[in-house]
């Protein structure tokens, strides 16, 4: 069984003391969202450990693609979350109980960890969640409307909500939320979702338009009545 093998022997496998936690960010009906998993009664991020033999980064896309199914997710640095006192043995402990899983005292993931934090921005609708082996369920939920979140994990929550907010005031990474083919005005109502403030429409568009990443398609969206704003994708670069 492939928990069994992770328990017993995933100390000689990963990094000690070291795991990975992502805060996988979606948008949907002018909604931010989260995806969580959940173990037990509380629900928790992804999360996962690093091999001996691979990349942070690599370590990272791996379970994002674990996670989410994409090919090439997007991914960026958050934080270290490294406080002394960070260990969760007695959640683990109740855990190993569920799981009619022998308790064993000193047990490696018992440890002190300190986790590296990535945010990701991924398109909903092209993502195919799924459970791992700890987990019993993976749904997305808003970040207005978060569940009961286990271990540390509502601060990492926050941590990643707050910097995508200070993020595309500097860089322009939100149409990684959206489809490969979208609309000023969605784009625009994404910003203003991310940021709960309005923004100047035209002004917005002016400054994105500028930016020189988007270009223009020949066809129109006709998918709502009265107007209907050309639709865009980002600038293929050879």
């Amino acid at each position: 069984m492939e928990l069994e093998n992770f328990l017993k022997y995933g100390e000689n496998q990963f990094l000690p003391n070291l795991s990975i936690d992502l805060v996988i960010i979606g948008y949907q009906k002018d909604d931010l969202k989260c995806l969580l998993l959940k173990v037990g009664p509380k629900w928790v991020l992804p999360g996962g450990h690093i091999k001996i033999d691979e990349s942070v980064d690599m370590a990272v896309s791996r379970v994002l693609q674990e996670r989410t199914s994409l090919k090439k997710p997007h991914f960026k640095f958050l934080k270290v979350f490294g406080d002394k006192h960070r260990n969760f043995k007695e959640e683990f402990k109740v855990f190993f109980k569920e799981k009619g899983i022998p308790w064993q005292e000193g047990h490696w993931l018992t440890n002190r960890f300190v986790t590296l934090a990535y945010y990701s921005l991924v398109d909903i609708e092209n993502t195919d969640p799924k459970p791992g082996d700890f987990d019993e369920a993976a749904e997305w939920f808003s970040f207005d409307e978060l569940p009961d979140i286990g271990l540390d994990h509502e601060s990492i929550i926050r941590t990643a909500r707050h910097r995508l907010k200070e993020d595309i005031q500097r860089e322009q990474l939100t149409y990684n939320l959206l489809s490969n083919e979208f609309t000023m005005p969605e784009l625009h109502r994404l910003h203003e979702t991310i940021l709960k403030e309005k923004l100047d429409r035209s002004r917005f568009q002016k400054k994105m338009l500028g930016s020189g990443l988007f270009e223009r398609l020949p066809k129109l969206n006709k998918s709502t009545p009265g107007s209907n704003p050309y639709q865009y994708r980002l600038v293929q670069k050879n």
